[in-house]
């Protein structure tokens, strides 16, 4: 007899991403397609002094099991790393640590989603969370965006219609769309969550990664101006786009009856992420080198972004349209079929596998109603010059 599979996967499929990842073993493949930081902006040199510290210091710490809220000296960086970035009086135990923010967001779908609870998403966002939530049962419900964020006013409308469980957001270069939520409409939907009384999800592992001005505060680090607004913040950070992703460090903050849950429910996934990963984040946030580190990984990719929107225009022209990103890791485009050109993105995708470079159609990003025309690229593992040959092949793709 065949194993008989719980219901709750009957919601979910494979991620399109992963099952694009198997096309690339082509040689000579250029790939746009991961939401990778590439492993040559890694500081090896401050993570091996780091890890060396962290076994010299307290090797037992480091070595045997924690508390499931997280390792003490790492919960006291990471509070001063978001207070350095302008969130008053977050402390220690304001705070748990997890397995990647991934984790954040598994955490927050096991506490506080119910089969057919509604839950609001941007349209398109993260396609994980997308899984993620589905797998508890969320009814998921798109709020449209543009190159500001989340278009408030219809977030406004989608909250008084459908009064949903949460509303997840990442309002700083969303993936995939890039967007920056701007200041006005952050002020704005904090009121919102006071007004309706619901809970904003904040993922936020690209914030720290902007290319020219700092973009606005996080909504948490915002909520001080909007009485009432913190309790129904729960904000999700990560070391993994900065730091290492190898290290699977993120971290949840959030009002303590939602964090006590969240570690109960922690305690019976992994009873606590890595204590060595744990301990080796907090000797390198305590080294002083961070800044170093994001400074040349901004000044990286905010080259390589500018050289795949110049690229862009220089060899699709009027048949794409995008909007220029401030940071993160991704750019967000349309197929317009100007001249003729394509614009199901699934098609010229496979046009561009065959011509040697990869990148994400657009339609699994959305919970509803995909935009076929929209498509992801990742500037971030590629250098200059693989950019501009990789653009030239998508060209040559666009008009086969």
């Amino acid at each position: 007899m065949p194993l008989q599979f719980a219901s709750r996967l009957d919601n979910v499929e494979t991620s399109a991403i992963r099952e694009l990842f198997k096309l690339l073993g082509k040689p000579g493949i250029i790939s746009f397609a991961g939401g990778f930081p590439d492993s040559a902006m890694f500081d090896v040199d401050g993570l091996r002094e780091a890890s060396a510290g962290a076994l010299a210091e307290e090797p037992g710490g480091a070595l045997q099991y924690g508390a499931t809220e997280g390792y003490e000296p790492l919960r006291t960086q990471l509070a001063a790393f978001e207070r350095h970035k302008g969130v008053a009086g977050v402390e220690p135990h304001h705070l748990i640590v997890t397995t990647g923010s991934q984790q954040a967001l598994d955490l927050l779908g096991k506490t506080l989603v119910s089969p057919g609870d509604k839950v609001i998403v941007e349209g398109p966002t993260f396609l994980a969370t997308i899984q993620c939530f589905r797998l508890y049962g969320a009814d998921l419900v798109s709020a449209p965006i543009d190159a500001d964020g989340v278009q408030v006013d219809r977030l406004e409308a989608l909250i008084r219609e459908h009064r949903p469980k949460f509303v997840y957001l990442i309002p700083t270069f969303g993936n995939p769309s890039g967007a920056l939520l701007s200041l006005e409409r952050r002020r704005r939907i904090l009121a919102l969550a006071v007004q309706y009384q619901v809970l904003i999800v904040e993922d936020d592992p690209y914030g720290d990664l902007y290319f020219g001005a700092a973009p606005p505060p996080s909504l948490l680090a915002l909520s001080d101006q909007v009485p009432g607004s913190r309790e129904w913040i729960a904000h999700c950070g990560s070391m993994s786009k900065v730091l290492s992703p190898g290290l699977r460090v993120g971290w949840l903050i959030a009002q303590p009856d939602l964090l006590a849950r969240a570690t109960m429910c922690k305690q019976f996934s992994d009873a606590h992420t890595s204590t060595f990963a744990q301990a080796t984040a907090a000797q390198y946030l305590r080294s002083g080198r961070m800044p170093a580190t994001l400074e040349n990984v901004r000044r990286v990719y905010a080259e390589r972004a500018q050289a795949m929107g110049d690229a862009l225009q220089r060899e699709l022209g009027d048949a794409i349209a995008f909007t220029q990103p401030q940071g993160g890791l991704f750019f967000w485009a349309r197929l317009t079929g100007a001249g003729g050109a394509i614009r199901d993105a699934g098609e010229f995708a496979r046009r561009a596998i065959e011509q040697g470079v990869a990148f994400v159609p657009g339609a699994p990003f959305y919970a509803k109603d995909p935009d076929r025309s929209s498509l992801r690229l990742s500037f971030a593992t590629a250098d200059v010059a693989r950019i501009r040959e990789g653009v030239q092949r998508l060209g040559q793709s666009l008009r086969g």
